[in-house]
């Protein structure tokens, strides 16, 4: 069973690691993922048990590591971005505010003042006042044994430098660690308030039309599958459904990307999280709120936290180590270096002090996981839902890009072009067609289906068998029926003599006898050549994969742009496994797979990265994917790929820059340059660089 609470004052991202760490070593309790970013706190049952007990026992151990933090329930359907985060400005408190502010005060003064004992005293003061706080949990850590927080550390070397006489020192490293977290706090708020305003796509309520004409506000989760709502203009579509009435404009930018409106019309479809602009409009549900388009983002961009890069792990783990190593350095050099050197340990413990300042690693924790949480952000704003930073992560190395044709490269939205008949007439010959693709899913069965007027009874259909990417085995009016491709009528033993013709060719028999064919035909999207020549471009292999025949697969691969060795033909469903298990032996580096869905889910879940579109694909091949994207673009696939190698791009300059810092200080300390206002730079002021670094994806236009 899982389990989702909110976590309440958690205002460090190096805790909200530890505290994870220690979840982890719950036994009844496994999955868990700690979100600092949405403040939320994740993770099954492995077991039954008493959660009143479980509970306790959790906010015991995220109390011992952060003080004062503890997990509560969430108010149902509670999402992403309707939480409420505390803004900067409640990051201080208006009491701790003006204490800090007198502490500033009285610190500006100390420092005009000549060498006194009355400045002296004025600069303690200043310190106290400002690092009050500080203090007191440092001395609440120690009575819980814990020696390695920040809040200890900072102490630690304050107090030293208060030790050795350096009190403009202390009082000034504890004012700008204040004044730096408090930054720090009000740029990762900046950030999750970004983000939220990209996800703010919820409806929060529906208008109900009931049977007696009278309208209702309702919760979007009260309405059922066939209610009639009303969207008045300006207000956002609670549900997905099917206009019954008027006409209108609507704005699918916050879940497509895209910045056109559509038109809306009697039949259209309409999604929820859409904006109605201009007309009023009532619909038919087809969905319930669970599983409606606004719903699944929401829930696919919040599950995304807990699927974890390599990166994030690896600072994650890198963060436990960093503190005592740096910890154990300082020591060393207070204590062994003058034994060993000059004797000189009231110089060597001042260059100590600056290990301490900068031991702690909240540049990597905070500015590597926001990355990737600003990068998934940007991606459901742009239309593509990125399920989690591992799936993010492998975008930057890639080689070969894989594409099913119909309903990816093209359009999915197939024609009758043509009847052949061979035997009896057009009409006989399309009755048993449809009556064959009567239950199809597929856009080559609903193409026959809605061709001509032929009606079929499906009182007379008596059996029906679909074997996916062959055809169908049918019972109608007491005849054996078999529709399908040139492959299944052959494995029927039904001899077929003819030229492959252009065009997907759909073969008709009727107790065992060849009765015609139809040709149907699909239409290129308008993207698909500009993708594949980008593809090209950047020197990755494109292959595209169709279970059309030869002459149809080479006559669109050669107008997308793709090498005729790369157009793969005549493809069943578990034929497209092998190939892409063929093709992936060949890759250097990484494999995506991009489908519409149908029949794709086996591909999909194969390869390193699988893609699915979202607007026309089936559920399955949406769960089986890795990326969705909401409009059905392949040029998103590029625009993926792009965001990927930005993502990695930022990580790595946040990771270089900050230890890099961080170490050039260090070094700079024990040669005696660098101090310990510099030592706090290195600390709070790299991790506000990062965070902002971090931030822009957010923000930068492509």
């Amino acid at each position: 069973m899982k389990r989702e609470y909110e976590i309440v004052n958690l205002h460090c991202g190096g805790c909200a690691s530890k505290i994870q760490y220690e979840l982890d070593k719950v036994k009844e309790i496994k999955d868990v993922n700690v979100d600092f970013y949405t403040k939320k706190v994740k993770f099954t049952l492995v077991e039954e048990t008493d959660e009143k007990s479980l509970l306790k026992k959790i906010n015991e151990i995220a109390d011992k590591v952060e003080p004062g933090t503890y997990l509560k329930e969430e108010e149902l359907d509670e999402h992403l971005h309707n939480h409420t985060h505390s803004s900067s400005g409640d990051i201080l408190s208006k009491i701790d505010l003006i204490i800090l502010t007198v502490g500033i005060t009285l610190f500006i003064v100390g420092l005009t003042l000549p060498k006194s004992l009355q400045k002296d005293i004025i600069l303690v003061i200043a310190y106290g006042l400002s690092g009050y706080d500080i203090l007191l949990n440092a001395f609440k850590n120690i009575k819980r044994g814990k020696f390695l927080d920040e809040n200890f550390l900072m102490s630690i070397a304050t107090i030293g430098a208060l030790a050795l006489g350096e009190f403009g020192e202390a009082a000034g490293v504890m004012i700008f660690y204040k004044i730096g977290e408090y930054f720090q706090e009000m740029a990762v708020n900046n950030s999750k308030k970004s983000i939220e305003k990209l996800m703010s796509i919820k409806p929060e309520f529906a208008n109900l039309k009931n049977k007696n004409g009278t309208v209702e506000v309702v919760d979007p989760s009260k309405v059922n599958v066939g209610d009639i709502l009303i969207v008045k203009p300006g207000e956002r579509v609670p549900l997905d459904g099917v206009i019954t009435l008027g006409n209108t404009t609507l704005d699918k930018s916050a879940l497509t990307g895209e910045s056109v409106p559509v038109i809306g019309e009697i039949g259209s479809e309409v999604l929820s999280g859409s904006i109605n602009i201009n007309g009023t409009i009532e619909f038919k549900v087809t969905k319930l709120y669970s599983q409606s388009t606004v719903s699944r983002i929401i829930e696919m961009v919040e599950s995304a936290g807990s699927k974890k890069a390599h990166a994030e792990k690896f600072i994650t783990k890198f963060a436990r180590y960093y503190t005592p190593i740096v910890v154990t350095l300082s020591i060393l050099i207070a204590v062994l270096v003058p034994l060993m050197y000059d004797g000189n340990f009231k110089l060597w413990f001042s260059r100590a002090l600056i290990f301490l300042v900068i031991s702690c690693p909240c540049a990597l924790v905070l500015s590597v996981p926001l990355t990737f949480f600003s990068s998934i952000g940007k991606g459901s704003k742009e239309g593509i839902l990125i399920k989690g930073g591992n799936y993010l992560e492998r975008l930057k190395n890639i080689d070969t890009v894989v594409f099913d044709k119909t309903g990816t490269l093209t359009k999915g939205r197939f024609k009758v072009t043509a009847v052949e008949v061979f035997k009896g007439t057009e009409n006989e010959l399309l009755e048993y067609a449809k009556a064959g693709e009567f239950y199809s899913n597929h856009p080559i069965g609903k193409a026959i289906l809605n061709y001509g007027s032929v009606e079929v009874s499906e009182w007379d259909i008596q059996g029906h068998n679909e074997k996916a990417g062959y055809g169908v085995n049918a019972l109608y009016c007491g005849k054996e029926i078999l529709v399908g491709s040139r492959k299944f009528l052959e494995s029927h033993n039904i001899a077929i003599d003819l030229a492959e013709d252009f065009g997907t060719v759909v073969y008709i028999a009727v107790d065992s006898e060849l009765l015609g064919r139809v040709i149907v035909e699909d239409e290129i999207k308008e993207t698909s050549r500009k993708t594949i020549d980008e593809l090209n471009a950047q020197g990755i292999n494109v292959y595209m994969l169709t279970g059309d025949n030869l002459k149809t697969g080479r006559y669109i691969g050669e107008a997308l742009g793709i090498d005729d060795d790369k157009i793969c033909t005549n493809l069943l469903p578990q034929d497209k496994v092998s190939k892409l298990e063929e093709i992936k032996a060949k890759s250097k580096k990484g494999t995506i797979f991009v489908g519409d869905g149908i029949n794709d889910a086996p591909v999909l879940a194969m390869a390193d990265i699988g893609i699915s579109m979202g607007k026309i694909g089936s559920d399955i091949a949406i769960e089986s994917s890795d990326i969705v994207l909401m409009n059905d673009d392949p040029y998103k696939v590029l625009e993926a790929l792009n965001l990927g190698r930005k993502n990695h791009q930022v990580v790595i300059e946040n990771v270089g820059f900050a230890l890099g810092v961080k170490i050039v200080v260090m070094v700079l300390g024990v040669l005696g340059i660098a101090n310990l206002w510099l030592a706090i730079f290195a600390d709070v002021g790299v991790s506000v660089l990062a965070v902002l670094n971090a931030s822009k994806i957010l923000t930068k236009k492509d």
